[in-house]
């Protein structure tokens, strides 16, 4: 992959940023409180993190794909936590927008998420509709001027501190993927609730939790892109998303490389360092192999992404292979590490618990298999 000097500078933008912001006290502070400082998240903001790859005209810094990925893996070296409040305004909260948004919608409601004055929420998900998007129960009903949803979205990123969230509702039941719609629903109107943030096994500092809509009146003019061509929508959006979970995968399993060697460099056993073992060493090699393998995939996705290609089955090898490899890599680090890694004072626990919901979210690894068979067989 060729890379221009503009790349490099940002990747030497979002290493430093990372390496000076996200310290160890910093990341040791939010595991114990749960909750991600919002003054990093105001200087990511400034730094043009949040609108990378969208165009200057939107406010954004106008740069590519490929900057992003680059931004999400460094960021995620230090950060998973820290790597969705940089994925959720580049994709699955600005994404809809981009794709379908009026010019009034997205100078109301996109510019103020990539200044990070706001947040937004990207809701899909329900209690009984997970990797089968089609089956959800929301439905939104026109009634004069504006549409009544009702319904309850779980698992949502950010639902607990969003302002804005996308909604995607049945329009037309029947017609089931066909006639879904998406909403854009401002979080403080009557109706609204929220139920408390979700206990997580990693990833923390970043809340999810449910949004519930009881009779929720939603202007017609917030109507998201064509009615019931939501899911559409949805499907486009979530392609850029596994772009970024690939790349997020990508940055935690180099990490995750990184600590092995120096550890491996460091520790000694049997009057050796481990790393002189060979089981360690071709343990290395093969870690390192597939995280290389990894970022080939997900650079050459952005690449694609960038000429303008369709990415859906692209996506979805680098989400289902990146992602099954930093789980594999991990998991090795950890062992390699021995008890240690099994200690909150090693990174390598954080990056365990962090990676594992990186082959269930935006699309499970079995949902991937099922876009790339579809893909090849069609």
């Amino acid at each position: 992959m060729k890379f221009t000097e503009q790349h490099e500078l940002i990747r030497k933008l979002a290493r430093d940023f990372a390496e000076k912001e996200l310290t160890n006290d910093v990341l040791d502070t939010m595991e114990e409180t749960h909750v991600f400082p919002q003054e990093i998240r105001r200087k990511m903001a400034k730094a043009g993190f949040f609108g990378i790859k969208i165009p200057r005209e939107l406010g954004g810094a106008g740069a590519d794909n490929l900057s992003y990925v680059i931004v999400m893996e460094e960021i995620a070296k230090k950060s998973a936590s820290a790597s969705i409040y940089v994925s959720n305004p580049n994709s699955l909260s600005g994404g809809p927008l981009l794709l379908s948004g009026t010019e009034a919608q997205i100078g109301k409601y996109l510019k103020p998420i990539i200044t990070g004055e706001k947040i937004m929420a990207f809701c899909m998900t329900e209690p009984g509709a997970g990797s089968d998007a089609g089956s959800m129960a929301t439905t939104a009903v026109e009634d004069g001027d504006s549409y009544v949803l009702n319904g309850r979205k779980s698992f949502i990123t950010m639902a607990p501190i969003a302002d804005i969230a996308v909604i995607y509702a049945k329009t037309a039941p029947e017609k089931k993927s066909r006639g879904i719609s998406a909403f854009i629903v401002e979080l403080d109107s009557p109706g609204v609730s929220r139920g408390k943030p979700e206990e997580k096994m990693g990833l923390v500092g970043f809340p999810i939790g449910d949004i519930i809509l009881e009779n929720v009146r939603v202007p017609k003019e917030n109507l998201l892109g064509e009615l019931n061509r939501g899911f559409s929508n949805a499907m486009k959006t979530l392609e850029v998303g596994r772009m970024g979970v690939a790349a997020q995968s990508v940055g935690v399993a180099q990490a995750a490389l990184d600590e092995s060697i120096k550890y491996a460099k460091e520790r000694k056993q049997f009057g050796k360092r481990i790393a002189d073992f060979q089981a360690i060493s071709f343990t290395l090699a093969d870690m390192a192999a597939k995280v290389e393998a990894a970022r080939g995939l997900v650079y050459e996705t952005a690449r694609l992404k960038d000429e303008g290609k369709s990415i859906t089955k692209a996506a979805s090898i680098a989400k289902y292979f990146a992602s099954e490899m930093c789980n594999e890599v991990c998991a090795k680090a950890l062992q390699i590490h021995g008890g240690y890694g099994y200690i909150k004072d090693y990174k390598i626990e954080r990056f365990y618990r962090d990676c594992r919901v990186f082959t269930i979210y935006e699309g499970t690894s079995q949902v991937q298999q099922m876009i790339i068979a579809g893909q090849l067989l069609k």
